[in-house]
């Protein structure tokens, strides 16, 4: 089966759409599923999604394009799930199809809201599909520049290995390489992680810190993803490889990081909900925010997470922004 695998995509954002233009590279046909009617028959007609990474063209003969999500669960032995976290249970509750056979990867970078696990952890305890079935797509990696196919690289963190090395196989070309990895909890922690800090680096900018502050604030914060994801699974980890910290990097640091967007805009002084509105992708950090701080309150030993701590107190507690960064300064070194 795994030779001969079929794929489906299950999502209509810029990652969907950079992760279907990679597995067209050494598919046939790959399933897609998007909620969005009028996009998929615009990539029908026009050979592109009309709302994200529009520059990518495809050959529509290599895409089986459905706005039914059971069409696509039955077309395909591996979905790649690459929703929003927030709206992952709502798209889930549409399934009449089961997914115990089913190999998931998830290529989301979030929390579910409604049960306060991480996806892969979602997806065992509520759908009951083995770990060795679950596995996880991380960074470093842009949508956009897969769009502009700037050489690239991606961690595949599965429990078997076989099952990662088949999903590094299909997403693989002369501008993506991928690595494996065994941590499937700890990169997908890190991918929910570095989101909060790239909100942290956002409105540190935004309030007009420089460079040397945002080098402090970025040193801090590889070390606070080390205290937090050791703390939720306790495993030999070089949290300085390319899935924790190049991941990382590039998302507090790129011009492309809608997360970094949405924090320099609170920065210069929008309300949450205008940042929103303002902008026209999800910022997954807004939600990851209050899942990780909730989580790191529930520890019986706490872990010191200042940066967390202080992204939450602006988002979700109405705190002033530059008063709150004014007191973490005097807790980074």
């Amino acid at each position: 089966m795994e030779k001969d695998a079929k794929f489906a995509v299950l999502g209509g954002g810029s990652w969907a759409t950079a992760i279907v233009k990679m597995l067209t590279n050494n598919q046939e046909k790959v399933g897609w599923y998007m909620r969005n009617s009028d996009a998929i028959e615009h990539i029908k007609t026009q050979k592109h999604n009309p709302n994200y990474l529009t520059s990518v063209e495809f050959k529509t003969e290599q895409l089986f394009l459905t706005d039914d999500i059971d069409d696509a669960v039955n077309f395909a032995d591996v979905l790649i799930f690459a929703v929003p976290s927030a709206f992952l249970v709502s798209e889930l509750e549409k399934l009449k199809s089961p997914l115990k056979d089913k190999i998931i990867f998830s290529a989301i970078k979030g929390i579910v809201p409604e049960s306060g696990l991480i996806v892969g952890e979602h997806f065992h305890e509520i759908y009951k599909i083995p770990f060795k079935n679950i596995g996880v797509i991380t960074g470093p990696c842009h949508a956009e520049e897969v769009a502009m196919e700037r050489l690239s690289y991606l961690t595949i963190a599965c429990a078997d290995k076989d099952k990662a090395e088949l999903i590094a196989k299909n997403l693989s070309s002369n501008y993506i390489k991928t690595n494996i990895s065994k941590d499937i909890i700890g990169t997908e922690y890190a991918a929910m992680l570095k989101n909060i800090y790239a909100i942290a680096a956002g409105i540190a900018h935004g309030l007009g810190y420089g460079d040397n502050f945002q080098s402090v604030l970025m040193s801090n914060a590889i070390r606070e993803m080390k205290r937090y994801t050791k703390r939720i699974h306790n495993i030999d980890r070089n949290i300085n490889k390319s899935a924790y910290l190049g991941d990382l990097l590039v998302t507090g640091y790129s011009i492309f990081s809608r997360n970094r967007m949405f924090g320099n805009m609170i920065g210069k002084g929008y309300t949450v909900k205008s940042a929103q509105m303002e902008m026209s992708m999800i910022a997954e950090g807004y939600y990851a925010a209050k899942s990780a701080y909730t989580i790191k309150e529930g520890f019986r030993k706490k872990v010191k997470t200042p940066i967390i701590d202080a992204v939450y107190k602006v988002l979700y507690e109405n705190k002033n922004p530059k008063k709150v960064f004014l007191d973490l300064t005097d807790k980074l070194d």
